[in-house]
């Protein structure tokens, strides 16, 4: 034992009665309810605990359904992973709904996407093909894109529209499934933001630096033109790490920097982990005025069916 130190004597400590403590959480406010069969989507969805993700989500639906019924953009913004996922039919009904005015894509989405219109399939096995020099040569995926926007580039179209208007017109046999033929078919601004050098299809002899940066230049003006009007509106990140918070803090800069004093609005991210970027870019900086910015954690193939029901459902209630 310590020379020094003694253990403390604890006789003189004051207690008080748990009855007069605040509490952060207690059963009449926030506890779920019990789940039970049978009950419908809108019964479980209300039953779920008043607290942390489930209350966000709960915040991230009624933000929408009230921009929508302001006749507010609702904008979205996905990674590769949730076309990989296989989430284009629930976000098609978000589209359908009217409660998804503006879609945005890193390269890698646009790319999954158009390869599912075309097969049906996606997602090659990197690890099999990468050392005999196979990984990312697919002639239709490489040839195709970069044929699409070259024709779209002298039809003064953007990359996203391009390549939705390429999967329309050559009658994809999976062009149903495809997010970008949808916004094409429904006139839904459709935005593609790439690094060259990312991208499979940059690895391709028909590859044009100069054409696939300009068509990608052209979406972020757009891109730009969207967000001066987001006031009141939503933003949504979903699966994009780096390049799509970096697009958008950008783009919101430029909107300010015009004159747009955009403010307002509601931003949310989801990610199966928080990332700095998405963090900083979209849920705190942009919202540091009079918004709210929100985060989902968790995988997509769940929260976004979760997000996508529930909006459904309010709605129609």
């Amino acid at each position: 034992m310590s020379k020094k130190y003694r253990p403390i004597d604890l006789s003189g400590v004051k207690t008080y009665s748990i009855k007069t403590r605040n509490n952060k959480v207690n059963v009449r406010e926030h506890f779920s309810a019990a789940p039970r069969a049978g009950m419908s989507f809108g019964e479980f969805f209300d039953s779920m605990p008043r607290l942390l993700g489930a209350d966000s989500l709960r915040g991230v639906v009624d933000a929408v359904v009230q921009a929508r019924a302001k006749d507010r953009p609702v904008v979205l913004a996905i990674g590769g992973h949730v076309i990989k996922c296989g989430l284009q039919p629930v976000l098609k009904s978000l589209i359908d709904a009217d409660m998804v005015t503006a879609v945005v894509m890193n390269g890698s989405a646009a790319i999954h996407d158009f390869e599912v219109s075309l097969v049906g399939a996606t997602s090659e096995d990197v690890g099999a093909v990468l050392h005999s020099g196979d990984f990312g040569f697919s002639e239709e995926t490489g040839g195709g894109m970069n044929r699409a926007l070259k024709q779209g580039f002298e039809c003064d179209m953007g990359y996203g529209e391009a390549i939705g208007r390429c999967i329309i017109d050559n009658q994809h046999p999976f062009r149903d499934s495809s997010l970008l033929a949808v916004c094409a078919e429904k006139d839904i601004p459709v935005t593609v933001h790439v690094a060259l050098g990312t991208d499979i299809i940059h690895q391709h002899p028909q590859a044009d630096g100069a054409i696939t940066g300009e068509m990608t230049f052209r979406d972020f003006r757009l891109l730009t033109s969207i967000v001066t009007d987001l006031s009141g509106g939503v933003w949504l990140n979903v699966g994009s790490a780096v390049l799509l918070p970096e697009v958008f803090l950008k783009a919101l800069s430029i909107a300010q920097n015009l004159g747009h004093h955009v403010d307002g609005f509601t931003t949310a991210n989801f990610d199966m982990i928080q990332h700095y970027r998405p963090l900083t870019n979209v849920v705190k900086r942009p919202t540091s005025g009079q918004g709210r910015g929100y985060t989902i954690t968790g995988h997509h193939e769940i929260n976004i069916p979760l997000l996508a029901a529930a909006i459904l459902d309010k709605i129609r209630g």
